[in-house]
């Protein structure tokens, strides 16, 4: 944690001002979508009764909307997740990374992070939907007794999700850094995590408790203050006025997405570490490292560590796919 917390330090620019903008689109969305659902039901009327063509059209709406921004949001942590390798995995070797320069160095893998978000959404969003499916068919035929199953496979289900997201979490920086295809960056994290399943859970897990404590303390007071002031601007609005809420949504979703950005910034270079870490802890990457800080004043101003491989043929690395050891 002390590493990512100085990764991030001496790159602000990289690190969190990446998160900002990737988060600020999402904020943007979350802001056009909030509006497209206030707009039909402020002209509706709270008081009024929906008609079936009304309610159907809110719904689909919203299961769109709420289903785009979820896609949206799934990528853009993807994305923020495979950027900042690069400036940590720079900052390893002293190096700093700028905000333009991180992009510059990435713009090679962003459609296949963008991929890697479609697969992993798609695979969950047919997981979920499987299941409940069989919950469905589970409760009908065996009544009292297919409770008791529902929620020992919703159990059973967690524990699974939460497997899967560990083995999967260092994908993205495979992706980038090394760099791979979407299917052998999901099966190189998944070598990497194998016998440190347990170790990478609890520090992703710790991260995420203190990252999520720490940002809900700064950001939850100022939200509510936000909502009380405006509560007494919109007072004399009316109660049917739905479009007076549509300022308070736009503040407290960009101090929500400012401090989570900060927050994902952080988690993201903590995962960075790990995929660094586990590197060395199964095949010698810190040897790499040391070869790579020996080379790096004399290859250029965006070297990698361990990407950037000397010309072909000039018998320094053997040739073929690299794999992290000399």
């Amino acid at each position: 944690m002390d590493g990512a917390f100085q990764a991030c330090r001496r790159n602000p620019a990289a690190t969190f001002g990446i998160a900002v903008l990737i988060q600020a689109v999402i904020a943007v969305l979350t802001v056009i979508f909030g509006q497209s659902l206030l707009a039909p039901i402020s002209d509706i009327g709270l008081e009024s009764e929906l008609t079936d063509e009304q309610a159907l059209s809110l719904g689909t709406t919203a299961l769109t909307g709420g289903t785009a921004l979820t896609i949206v949001s799934a990528i853009g942590i993807l994305l923020m997740q495979g950027l900042l390798v690069i400036p940590v995995a720079r900052a390893i070797l002293n190096l700093k990374t700028g905000f333009g320069q991180t992009w510059r160095l990435a713009k090679g893998s962003m459609l296949r992070l963008a991929g890697l978000g479609l697969l992993m959404f798609a695979a969950a969003a047919l997981g979920v939907v499987a299941f409940i499916f069989v919950l469905v068919l589970v409760i009908e035929f065996l009544g009292p007794l297919g409770i008791f199953l529902t929620v020992v496979g919703v159990l059973g289900v967690v524990a699974v999700f939460a497997w899967l997201s560990v083995k999967l979490a260092l994908a993205p920086a495979a992706l980038v850094a090394e760099p791979r295809g979407v299917f052998a960056s999901i099966a190189r994290s998944w070598a990497l995590t194998r016998g440190n399943w347990w170790r990478t859970f609890g520090i992703l897990l710790l991260t995420s408790v203190i990252v999520s404590i720490i940002v809900s303390v700064i950001s939850t007071p100022i939200t509510m203050l936000i909502t009380l002031f405006a509560s007494f601007g919109s007072a004399e609005a009316g109660a049917d006025d739905l479009t007076a809420v549509l300022p308070v949504l736009v503040l407290t979703t960009a101090v929500s997405a400012f401090f989570g950005a900060i927050g994902y910034a952080f988690q993201a270079a903590v995962t960075s570490l790990l995929y660094i870490d586990l590197r060395m802890r199964r095949e010698g990457f810190d040897v790499t490292l040391m070869k790579d800080q020996e080379i790096a004043a004399a290859s250029g101003p965006d070297f990698v560590p361990g990407r950037n491989l000397p010309p072909a043929g000039s018998g320094q690395w053997p040739q073929g796919p690299y794999t992290g050891t000399a």
